[in-house]
């Protein structure tokens, strides 16, 4: 795989991450470039991991890894946003105050993992094309990276503008990411 094909993976595989970051940045109060970094850093390091297990189960197994994945991204997704639309629900009914200034460490990774299980399909794919899974995968985990800190960024001066609205609509944007995945599998 050239340079260029391997920068297009790259970033493709970080457009759902992106969108996940975005609905993060808008639910906390004014994130801090810190923030967004430590988000980016753990939504890199996941991705970056997961082509490399998909890459290493593609090996082993890649027709149970293909026939399930979009269905764990899928309940995972549908789950974790369906909990930030209630969430956002909740906290309109019981009108809170301030936004948390972070998230929760585990609420990251459950998020991470979710947007990049099609990044461990990608590895399985991987594993029967002759390219260094090693650097692809690094160069997926960067642009995700950038990616994730540029959402969560972004998601710091759209949150001002939805208010606590800004929780429903970052859980939708995860339950349309996860039906997004389960229709591209079923339509493929």
């Amino acid at each position: 795989m050239n340079l260029s094909a391997t920068l297009l993976l790259a970033f493709g595989m970080s457009m759902d991450a992106f969108a996940a970051s975005i609905g993060k940045g808008a639910t906390l109060h004014k994130p801090k470039f810190s923030e967004a970094l430590r988000t980016g850093l753990i939504f890199g390091a996941i991705e970056t991991l997961t082509p490399l297990i998909g890459w290493g189960l593609g090996m082993l197994a890649s027709q149970f890894v293909l026939e399930w994945n979009h269905w764990i991204a899928f309940i995972l997704l549908i789950f974790l946003g369906g909990r930030m639309v209630l969430e956002g629900f909740r906290a309109d009914a019981d009108d809170a105050g301030e936004a948390p200034c972070r998230h929760g460490f585990w609420l990251l990774v459950t998020t991470a993992i979710a947007t990049s299980l099609d990044a461990m399909a990608v590895g399985v794919g991987l594993a029967f094309l002759q390219v260094n899974i090693l650097s692809t995968a690094l160069a997926i985990g960067c642009a995700t990276l950038v990616m994730s800190t540029l959402g969560m960024m972004i998601g710091r001066y759209i949150g001002p503008l939805l208010g606590k609205r800004a929780e429903i609509l970052g859980g939708i944007v995860l339950i349309g990411i996860g039906i997004e995945i389960l229709w591209s599998h079923f339509s493929a």
